[in-house]
């Protein structure tokens, strides 16, 4: 088990609400479990994209620890974050997206 992260950003309310029951809101829109197991990760993690996929706004972020993913973190995203992430070189890298004519957002 090990500990999971989620942060969400401009979702109905019944996201924070179902979050809250679930884990730790250790600031504002970031919730943690210090010992989520996979299953109960994936459970999570499946009504929330559910509920996204209803809804369409917003976005949330998960991570956890995942010895097996690039820099031993797992990512998992809904919606659109204002970071674009990408691995290089056995670790993960973030970026601001690139507005229009190629200004940063």
């Amino acid at each position: 088990m090990a500990l999971v992260m989620i942060v969400i950003r401009d979702v109905p309310d019944r996201f924070h609400g179902f979050l809250s029951s679930t884990m730790l809101e250790v600031a504002p829109n970031v919730f943690v479990s210090p010992r989520m197991n996979p299953g109960v990760r994936a459970r999570v993690w499946g009504v929330m994209s559910d509920w996204h996929r209803q809804e369409g706004r917003g976005s949330l972020v998960m991570v956890w620890r995942d010895m097996n993913a690039v820099g031993g973190v797992g990512i998992a995203n809904l919606g659109d974050p204002p970071r674009e992430m990408f691995e290089a070189d056995g670790t993960w890298l973030v970026r601001r997206r690139a507005g229009p004519a190629g200004n940063a957002l």
